[in-house]
């Protein structure tokens, strides 16, 4: 399935970067992007019809459910990969754009996470590789905070930042706009 899923968004086209298992019992995951503002919606919605469409063929249902099975395992995340120009080339990047925007999105944290699944609750439990729904953390490839920073960015001072709260069941146009709208304006 993952791998007809594959190749079924390339031949339509989408930014799809790779596939891999994960760790709850048949799940897999695929990423999406690099892409442009709201294209990332446009991407993720219809890389999910055709997931849909290709389990169809199998008898398989695909949940995007933060925690569709119980158990010590990691839920489903939709993680987000973001920056812009000025925090991929801006030598100040880290103290003019990333420290200050940190601090916002601490500020705004619960406003995030209103939009960022339902259900979420579940998943962001402070244990497999998540934050607790209730406290904003970010860390240097820290799998357990609510920002990871990747070891390139704090190496070089600029880059992006992995936003690890969203869910797999969130609407990436409302993401992307709050990220935006948090970080950057």
């Amino acid at each position: 399935i993952s791998e007809e899923h594959l190749f079924k968004c390339i031949d339509a086209g989408l930014l799809i970067g790779g596939t891999n298992a994960e760790v709850m019992p048949g799940q897999w995951e695929y990423q999406i992007g690099p892409c442009t503002g709201v294209e990332i919606g446009d991407h993720m919605f219809i890389s999910r019809y055709l997931l849909h469409r290709v389990c169809e063929k199998y008898d398989v249902i695909a949940s995007f459910a933060p925690k569709p099975i119980p158990g010590k395992w990691n839920g489903v995340g939709c993680h987000a990969n973001f920056s812009n120009k000025p925090m991929r080339e801006n030598d100040d990047a880290w103290e003019t754009i990333f420290k200050p925007g940190l601090e916002k999105l601490r500020e705004r944290h619960q406003e995030h996470i209103k939009i960022y699944g339902k259900g979420n609750e579940r998943r962001l439990t402070g244990e497999s590789e998540t934050a607790s729904i209730d406290d904003f953390s970010y860390g240097v490839g820290d799998r357990s905070a609510s920002i990871r920073i990747s070891s390139g960015t704090d190496k070089k001072g600029k880059g992006y930042i992995e936003d690890r709260r969203p869910a797999g069941n969130i609407d990436p146009y409302l993401v992307c706009g709050k990220l935006y709208d948090t970080m950057i304006l």
